[in-house]
């Protein structure tokens, strides 16, 4: 049994890869809390402003009962610069899209990603790979004997 939940007890625009792992943990280890499933699953969207623009991209944290927890990425995107000055004034990036593009509540349908590739690639498609990344630990645990189990 895999449960997935929403509270990620970070900002609700978290601003690097730091604060998101945090937030993608937070909600993954609520997760089985909650619900009492063998693995929960932690997703968290983020931006990160960097010299050659603001990316927007997506982590996932797993963690079974006995605490062992694996953590993988999505791609980057870099965002228009119209999209991310909006965002730089303390926007959170799901109304700005909303705004952008005339539509309502994107960030829980295509979300920016799949808004700006044409949903060549979805939202769901971006983080189905983050999600089979912080499996990696439980599909090939062999690989990471010694390693940490928990890392927030």
């Amino acid at each position: 049994v895999i449960a997935v939940t929403c509270l990620s007890g970070v900002s609700i625009q978290p601003t690097s890869d730091d604060e998101a792992i945090k937030g993608a943990v937070t909600r993954a280890h609520l997760s089985l809390q909650k619900t009492g499933a063998d693995l929960g699953i932690g997703l968290e969207g983020s931006i990160n402003d960097t010299g050659y623009g603001m990316f927007v991209t997506g982590w996932v944290a797993a963690v079974d009962k006995a605490g062992t927890m694996g953590i993988g990425g999505g791609g980057r995107l870099l965002l228009p610069e119209k999209v991310a000055v909006r965002v730089r004034t303390g926007k959170e990036l799901g109304p700005v899209m909303d705004e952008f593009v005339g539509e309502y509540n994107t960030k829980q349908k295509q979300g920016a990603v799949g808004i700006f590739t044409g949903n060549l690639v979805t939202r769901t498609d971006a983080f189905e790979r983050a999600v089979i990344y912080a499996l990696t630990r439980f599909i090939n645990p062999g690989y990471y004997e010694g390693s940490a189990k928990d890392s927030d």
